[in-house]
């Protein structure tokens, strides 16, 4: 039996993976496995299908699903589950009334309010699906409900237009100071002179992040005939194009537009990128907008641009401490429009993030693939094996990657080695895909996104596999092109801890420890370039945790590896790549 007649006969049998679980003594993995066709049904299993076929009693599980809404979420997502299963809605639970009841359930939907722990998935015996009506699924213990087999959806293009249209509301607003006349007229004056806007047709626009929100917010500056510039290295050039919006590099961007909206997350590398020394760069009277991240752009260095007149307005939706401080800066000067985090607050957002939680619940339940589970499916036993434990290098391999390359990215292009490459390699590319955006991005990659989320920023992704080595039994390269530069990394496992064994063709031996750094120095090959940069790390009081060095050959191009405890500031890391014989100093966050 293959894995299509298997499916066939479960649906006419009426039964959901669970319920073909039950009835077959087996987890609901192993249906999902044998559905997939990675695994081989086991012939016994045609002759108990043979016999659930001729038995006449009601089959297993032919109740209606029983579904929990634990948060609000707009009806027409309820109305939808409501078809399929019997809904109740019960908000605003304590934590240990919901772990009485969960057993229940085939379902859950929360939003931000309630926190989904593992006690609460553990409790949840019956619990197919977790749906996260929203993009963040920060309160939901992803590893338990992955553990369990419990798949967690969310709906992560619900928001998109609606941050879009407020970024270009704002930007309106801006242009023709909305808020300000509106507030005069609201107390009695009538002040035109005041009020002389600018016409935003022929401006130039500067979008900073080219994901979904920022791809749609440079649609519509291109459709109010506004020049757009697109700043993302991880989005390929011809995907920006093809926005209607001309690539450029952060410095030009912000030296040049007119208007700048930031559209990144928040990580180590984007906050406060812009900040005084930015601001110094910019064209007098620029204006900037910030619909995505408190803290990109820096609060105080902001106002205090707004105030001195450099910038001529800006329109902050977003805070880094929200609900807002009174005493916040940006609220002392009408020049800056504020919102209280409306980006996302609209009835149709509210509605369609419901509607699409409610439609992959109904797929889950239904056995079918949910759009966008946001934790990967359970593997086959056999490939798991061979393939899981080279899942963590994969990650760390496009981790590092990532913050060894500068220049606008060309090519990426995978090679698996030794055994590894016999097997399904679909969740180490996998692996290396939320790598590479983990420094960069918010987006939650597995198995089954993957693919999307690459498309989406215009990769093109070439793989390999190979089944030997000189040296490793296995190995996961990554090699990654951009315009002004090209790393290859390697790594393998060594005493079940991934190790990266290779950096740009060089000998090294690095096991990364989660909340580390590590400063790789490209330097020449000579006497005492290893105390210069240990004697300065020494005044920085930055402790080293270790250091090696890998190199072709003496007095050549070498590369050093120090693992330091602290990260050292950008102005630390400009001192040490102005040491002699340092080409450059990457800094790598584990």
């Amino acid at each position: 039996m293959n894995a299509s007649e298997f499916s066939t006969v479960r649906s006419a049998l009426g039964l959901s993976q669970s319920g073909m679980a039950a009835a077959l003594g087996v987890d609901q993995g192993t249906i999902s496995r044998w559905e997939s066709g990675k695994v081989r049904i086991p012939a016994a299993i045609e002759l108990a299908l043979a016999t659930l076929q001729e038995n006449p009693e009601p089959m297993p599980e032919t109740r209606r699903p029983r579904i929990l809404i634990a948060d609000p979420v707009a009806p027409e997502g309820i109305e939808l589950l409501r078809a399929i299963g019997d809904v109740e809605v019960k908000t605003g639970q304590a934590a240990d009334a919901l772990v009485a009841s969960i057993e229940n359930y085939d379902a859950l939907v929360v939003r931000s309010e309630t926190k989904v722990t593992r006690a609460i998935i553990e409790a949840g015996v019956r619990l197919q699906v977790i749906g996260r009506a929203g993009v963040g699924v920060d309160n939901i213990d992803l590893e338990a409900a992955t553990e369990r087999g419990v798949i967690v959806v969310n709906a992560p293009q619900g928001n998109t237009i609606a941050a879009a249209e407020h970024t270009i509301a704002l930007l309106m607003a801006l242009a023709r100071h909305i808020p300000q006349a509106d507030a005069s007229m609201r107390a009695g004056k009538w002040d035109r002179k005041s009020y002389v806007g600018t016409e935003v047709r022929g401006k130039t626009l500067g979008v900073i992040g080219l994901g979904p929100i920022g791809s749609e917010v440079a649609r519509r500056g291109v459709g109010l005939d506004m020049r757009v510039l697109g700043h993302d290295p991880y989005v390929a050039e011809e995907r920006t194009r093809s926005l209607g919006a001309e690539p450029a590099d952060f410095e030009t961007l912000i030296s040049v537009a007119d208007f700048i909206s930031v559209h990144v997350p928040m990580t180590a590398a984007t906050k406060g990128m812009i900040s005084t020394e930015q601001f110094a760069r910019m064209k007098d009277g620029v204006r900037l907008l910030n619909v995505a991240r408190g803290g990109i752009i820096d609060e105080a260095a902001l106002a205090a641009a707004v105030q001195s007149g450099k910038v001529a307005g800006a329109a902050v939706d977003v805070f880094t401490a929200e609900p807002i401080d009174p005493e916040n800066p940006l609220l002392g000067d009408p020049r800056i429009i504020t919102t209280p985090h409306l980006g996302a607050s609209t009835a149709e957002a509210q509605e369609r993030v419901a509607v699409d939680v409610a439609e992959q619940i109904v797929d889950v339940l239904a056995g079918r693939p949910a759009r966008y589970a946001v934790n990967a499916p359970m593997l086959a036993p056999e490939t798991l094996k061979v393939v899981g434990p080279y899942m963590a290098v994969a990650e760390i391999v496009g981790t590092v990657a990532t913050q060894l390359v500068t220049g606008k990215l060309k090519s990426i292009e995978l090679e698996y080695l030794g055994e590894i490459a016999e097997y399904d390699t679909t969740p180490l590319k996998a692996s290396i895909i939320r790598g590479l955006l983990k420094p960069i991005s918010e987006e939650t990659v597995n198995i089954v996104n993957a693919n999307i989320i690459a498309q989406s920023r215009g990769w093109d992704i070439a793989e390999q596999q190979r089944t030997s080595h000189a040296v490793f039994n296995n190995l996961v390269n990554l090699k990654v092109v951009t315009s002004d530069d090209e790393v290859t990394v390697s790594g393998t496992v060594v005493h079940d801890h991934a190790h990266i064994v290779l950096i740009n063709g060089l000998d090294v031996d690095l096991a990364p420890e989660r909340g580390t750094y590590l400063l790789a120095c490209d330097n020449e090959d000579r006497p005492g370039m290893i105390g210069r940069v240990g004697t300065l790390l020494g005044e920085f009081d930055i402790n080293i945790q270790s250091m090696q060095v890998g190199r072709r050959g003496r007095r050549g191009r070498a590369l050093m590896l120090i693992a330091v405890d602290e990260a050292p500031s950008q102005d630390q890391l400009d001192a040490i790549e102005a040491i002699a014989g340092i080409y450059n100093v990457r800094l790598v966050r584990f």
